[in-house]
């Protein structure tokens, strides 16, 4: 099986083949006094992946291997290079620049990494959370709109009261609930999280992690989560998707994933977490450097630090098959070495 999505299926977000391609080139003269070709970056190549509705899919790796790449290409931020995704059932690239724009704006809504930087410092509470309610026009009325606002904080766990404050007067962690507040103004079904608590404290991750598992109880929410925290992901995930270099490499339910691990790098990720009850025996750190994303090694990208590559690896790019349930990019693991 291909990183396409299968026709005829009921997930509710289905991304095809998605690729996202950056022109890094220098400047067009430097280019031709220094005889240098044009530079591309390849952040997102050929991703594909399922959601059901209601389920919440994480992606994992290290910085640089394209999950937040991904998460612009689902809310439209970016238009892909290649390949597409569809949501319940529609186009929404194609919905994104056409007519339905801003209803299918409503339905995907994104919660950003940073708290700090992703919230406007000269507005009020009440403007931000109640902006996207003027801006897709679902409350006209002043008095509605501020009692909306009112019921989208306290569903975050923060005060009515809290609406004539400025961000500059909450945590981190409060600062993230009026992100949330924010995303669910729309009464949206997917919710694209790129690292939502990767700046916050561990306490504070775990209060904020558990408003957002109960809100997706209680609206029925999808999810792609995005994070380099493994604990987090555990948490939170129905599904686990692994990325290097820009490709999924490894995508199955959670706990498959934790339990068995099959690739390499998955394997190297998951030893590097502290263990409980592994205590004073030595981890096995991450090995290698990533490669330069500008040119990396011929056939599998993880080859220069797997070791289980042999002459195949380097020279054949391993293709997302199906094997046993989950699916997996690994020359090794196809041909039963691992």
């Amino acid at each position: 099986m291909s990183a396409a999505a299968p026709v005829h299926s009921t997930a509710l977000v289905q991304a095809h083949d998605l690729a996202m391609t950056f022109d890094v080139s220098a400047p067009w003269l430097n280019r031709m006094i220094e005889r240098k070709p044009r530079a591309l970056l390849h952040a997102v190549d050929g991703v594909g992946f399922e959601i059901e509705k209601g389920k919440t899919l994480a992606l994992v790796g290290e910085s640089g291997c394209g999950k937040s790449t991904v998460a612009r290409l689902l809310v439209g931020l970016y238009e892909p290079t290649r390949g597409g995704l569809t949501f319940d059932g529609q186009d929404a690239h194609a919905a994104f620049k056409g007519k339905d724009a801003r209803a299918m704006r409503r339905r995907i809504q994104m919660i950003f990494q940073d708290p700090y930087a992703s919230l406007n410092p000269r507005w009020l509470v009440e403007d931000i959370v109640g902006e996207p309610l003027k801006e897709h026009g679902l409350i006209t009325d002043k008095a509605e709109l501020k009692a909306r606002v009112g019921e989208l904080l306290k569903s975050v766990g923060l005060s009515p009261l809290d609406m004539v404050k400025y961000p500059h007067q909450f945590s981190g962690g409060q600062r993230q609930r009026i992100s949330i507040a924010r995303a669910l103004a729309t009464e949206p079904e997917f919710l694209v999280c790129d690292e939502p608590t990767s700046a916050l404290d561990v306490s504070v991750q775990a209060q904020v992690l558990n408003i957002m598992k109960d809100l997706q109880r209680e609206r029925q929410l999808t999810y792609l989560f995005i994070s380099h925290n493994l604990a987090v992901v555990r948490h939170v995930s129905d599904q686990v998707g692994v990325m290097y270099l820009g490709r999924l490499v490894e995508l199955a339910d959670k706990h498959t994933l934790f339990d068995t691990p099959r690739h390499p790098y998955t394997r190297m990720l998951l030893d590097a977490i502290p263990k409980m009850h592994d205590t004073g025996k030595a981890r096995t750190p991450v090995q290698g450097e990533v490669p330069n994303p500008l040119s990396p090694p011929p056939g599998c990208a993880f080859n220069p630090r797997c070791p289980h590559a042999n002459d195949r690896c380097r020279s054949e790019r391993p293709q997302l098959l199906n094997l046993g349930g989950i699916r997996i990019a690994c020359h090794a693991v196809e041909e039963g070495r691992i």
